[in-house]
């Protein structure tokens, strides 16, 4: 089921009704009539959820009690949920328009997902929750203004942004076997015969994770982005096999997953400044 309007969605959870359908703000409250259960579902606007006090299983499959968890869905992506109670919090909605329209808006972890949550500490609960607060209450003004709200809006994810990187630090350990897991499976990539080469998207398939998160965790510990660690690798098995076997350039191409051989000469060119032919000679 996908949801197309802040209307319906908030209908079908339960909340309040949307003052806009650019930017919606509201709040989380025990009495209002909160939906805990929902097979999968999609939304196509991007949502954060800040829900306070709840048990949470993190990425790492640890049990976290009594936390303060953003999370985010963005379109196109499945989410569903099944809790034991009514939950409280805020929440932001932003219409694709908005993020098309004000491009300094969006930031990779508005498609991170529903398991990439972000765990705020103490300090960062009460900003977080001081900046939604005083939204809700403008945004519940009879005099809206969205220059207003999309200011507030642009500093909110920019903290989120902001805490992402301090989760990343504070837990280095469990987010090392993101990056190690990676690798392994890069490097065992060309093990086995192959219809493509290798992207982003396909490992983070792999490992459970959205593309945005799993680009962002490798860039954060290795200081290189996934898609240059991935094309790097690809540009190495390429040296590798035309110093070391007697393989054509056409089989070589084939051989690491290229639709055709002049797209792998094209690679090879950008990537090492010569032609295959040339670097064998």
């Amino acid at each position: 089921m996908t949801f197309k309007t802040f209307q319906l969605f908030n209908q079908y959870l339960g909340v309040n009704a949307p003052v806009s359908e650019k930017i919606d703000f509201g709040k989380y409250e025990s009495h209002l009539p909160l939906k805990v259960k929902s097979d999968a579902v999609n939304v196509d606007f991007y949502r954060i959820s800040l829900k306070e006090n709840i048990n949470f299983t993190d990425v790492h499959q640890k049990e976290l009690q009594h936390k303060t968890v953003l999370f985010f869905n963005s379109p196109n992506q499945n989410f569903e949920w099944n809790l034991q109670e009514k939950w409280q919090g805020f929440y932001v909605q932003i219409a694709k328009d908005v993020i098309e329209n004000h491009h300094f808006l969006f930031r990779n972890c508005l498609e991170y997902g529903m398991h990439e949550a972000l765990i705020l500490e103490e300090n960062e609960t009460k900003e977080m929750q001081q900046i939604f607060s005083l939204l809700h209450s403008h945004y519940n003004d009879q005099n809206y203004d969205f220059d207003f709200v999309l200011s507030y809006t642009n500093i909110l994810i920019s903290l989120v942004e902001k805490f992402y990187k301090r989760q990343f630090s504070v837990h280095q350990k469990e987010y090392n076997w993101i990056v190690k897991k990676f690798q392994e499976l890069l490097y065992d990539y060309y093990n086995n015969p192959v219809s493509q080469t290798p992207n982003v998207a396909y490992f983070a398939e792999k490992l459970n994770l959205s593309s945005n998160y799993l680009g962002d965790v490798v860039k954060h510990f290795t200081g290189t982005n996934a898609k240059d660690f991935i094309q790097n690798h690809i540009a190495e098995t390429a040296k590798k096999l035309l110093l070391e076997t007697t393989s054509s350039n056409s089989e070589i191409a084939y051989q690491l997953g290229f639709e055709y051989p002049n797209y792998f000469a094209k690679f090879f060119k950008k990537h090492l400044g010569k032609s295959p032919k040339e670097f064998r000679s």
